[in-house]
C-alpha cells in the first residue's frame, strides 16, 4: 500500500488546471504496474490504440471472468467515490435481511441524511418490504432508502464499520468508509481499481444481479384516505414509478443504452464529480470498466468515456497483456478468477429489456439470461467460475445529486 495521503477531488469541470495529480507512488495490490501514475496498457500487434478522449482522473478496464487489467489510467488513486460506494453497501448489507421482511420506518431511521442527497420518497411510519428498499437504492440512488436499511442494520455506524470490515476481505485497501451512501465526508475515498472489486463482487449475488439491472420499478408512496367513491372513508396505499439512474442502461438525450450493458452503479456529489461502475457483455466476454471524475465539458462525459472503454476493451481482447489482475478475496483462492454470478428471475414490479448484441442475438432467449456470464462458487473458500448474467433494462433518468 501506497502511505500517500488521500488526494480529494475539487469537482471543477473543464481543464485540467489546478487539478489535483496523482501520488507518484499508490498500492500495487492487483500488481506493480498498477500502482504506477498515469495510463498502463500493454499493446500486442494488431491491438486498438485506446480513445483519446479520456479525461476522467482514474479509470480501469478488466475482464470480469478472468479478473485480467486491460489497461488502466491512475487505478489506486483514492478519491472520493459518490454513489458508486453504493455498491460496496450492498454488497455488505443485501445478503443480512429476505427481500420479504418488512420494516415501519421511523423517523429516527432516516436522521443525518445529507442536504440535497438523492431520494427515493421514503416516509415516516409507513412500511416497506426490503425488496422495495433495494429498489431505492440501486434505481433512484436513494440516500433515504439506505437510511433505513443502516438502521436496520443496527444502525450507520455499525454498518460503516461492515462495510469497512467487508472492503479488507475484498482487499479493497484504497477505500475508507464514513458514510454508507457515499455522500460527500472528510476522509472517505475509494479508488476505480476499489469500486471494480465491490461491483465484481456484488454480482455474485442474484438479488444484486436483479437490482442494478433494473430499468424501472413500482415503488410504495404514501397511505392516504379515500375521500370519494364507495371506498370513501377506508384508507389506500398510493405507488408511483421509479426509474434506474444509470444512462448506459435507460438511455438519455445523448446517450443510447450500451448494447450488452448489465449495470452496475453511478454516482455523483461536488467533490467526487460523476463516477461510473459498468459491466456489459458481448459475444461471451464479460467487461468491467470504471470511471472517476472526468474533466470534460461533454455532456454526459462518465457515460461516454465509459462507452469508449467498453467499445476499446471489446476490440481489444486477447490483443494486449495484462497490467495486473483484480484479486480474490481473502481465503478464497484462484486469485484474479472470480467473478459475476448466474442471472435469475425479476420480481414482480420491475422490468428488463434486452439489448441485441453484435452477432444479431435478440430476444426472449437474451432476456432471459445472456449466454456468456459468470456464477462464481465461493463454497470451500474457491473463487471460481461458470457463466450467465442478468439482462439491461430501459428507460430512466439521472438525479441531480446522489
Amino acid at each position: 500500500m501506497s502511505t500517500a495521503a488521500p488526494a480529494l477531488a475539487d469537482g471543477k469541470p473543464g481543464g485540467d488546471e489546478g487539478r489535483p495529480k496523482p501520488p507518484g507512488k499508490m498500492s500495487t495490490v492487483g500488481g506493480a504496474q498498477l500502482g504506477e501514475p498515469g495510463t498502463q496498457v500493454k499493446l500486442k500487434p494488431g491491438a486498438p490504440v485506446l480513445p483519446k478522449d479520456l479525461t476522467g482522473r482514474s479509470w480501469i478496464v478488466s475482464d470480469a471472468e478472468s479478473g485480467e487489467v486491460l489497461a488502466s489510467h491512475n487505478a489506486h488513486w483514492r478519491l472520493p467515490p459518490a454513489s458508486t460506494l453504493k455498491m460496496l453497501f450492498a454488497d455488505t448489507v443485501l445478503p443480512k435481511f429476505p427481500k420479504t421482511q418488512k420494516h415501519k420506518v421511523a423517523l429516527s431511521d432516516m436522521a443525518g441524511i445529507g442536504a440535497g442527497s438523492s431520494m427515493v420518497g421514503i416516509k415516516e411510519n409507513e412500511t416497506y418490504s426490503v425488496h422495495d428498499l433495494w429498489l431505492g437504492v440501486f434505481l433512484k440512488s436513494g440516500n433515504d432508502a439506505v437510511h433505513v436499511l443502516s438502521a436496520m442494520n443496527d444502525g450507520v455506524p455499525q454498518t460503516v464499520k461492515d462495510m469497512q470490515k467487508h472492503a479488507e476481505d475484498l482487499q479493497a485497501l484504497d477505500t475508507h468508509v464514513v458514510s454508507p451512501d457515499g455522500y460527500d465526508a472528510k476522509g472517505q475515498v475509494s479508488s476505480a481499481y476499489d469500486l471494480t472489486l465491490f461491483a465484481r463482487s456484488g454480482l455474485q449475488k442474484k438479488d444484486f444481479r436483479e437490482y442494478c439491472a433494473t430499468a424501472t420499478a413500482t415503488f410504495p408512496g404514501a397511505t392516504k384516505k379515500v375521500t370519494k367513491g364507495k371506498d370513501k372513508g377506508k384508507t389506500k396505499r398510493e405507488s408511483f414509478e421509479i426509474q434506474n439512474t444509470n444512462r448506459l442502461l435507460t438511455g438519455a438525450p445523448g446517450v443510447n443504452p450500451y448494447k450488452g450493458i448489465a449495470g452496475v452503479k453511478n454516482g455523483y456529489t461536488t467533490n467526487a464529480g460523476n463516477t461510473f461502475t459498468g459491466v456489459a457483455e458481448r459475444n461471451g466476454k464479460v467487461l468491467l470498466v470504471t470511471v472517476m471524475n472526468p474533466s470534460s465539458t461533454e455532456t454526459h462525459a462518465v457515460y461516454k468515456e465509459t462507452e469508449r472503454l467498453f467499445d476499446w476493451g471489446f476490440k481489444a481482447s486477447g490483443k494486449v497483456d495484462p497490467v495486473g489482475e483484480l484479486v480474490a478475496p481473502k481465503g478464497a483462492t484462484g486469485a484474479g478468477k472470480g467473478a459475476p454470478g448466474s442471472g435469475g428471475d425479476n420480481a414482480a414490479g420491475t422490468k428488463n429489456v434486452a439489448h441485441a448484441s453484435d452477432d444479431g442475438s435478440s430476444g426472449m432467449g437474451i432476456a432471459l439470461g445472456v449466454t456468456g456470464g459468470v456464477l462464481a462458487l465461493l463454497a470451500a473458500g474457491v473463487f471460481v467460475i461458470r457463466r450467465r448474467l442478468p439482462l439491461p433494462g430501459q428507460a430512466g433518468r439521472r438525479v441531480p445529486r446522489d
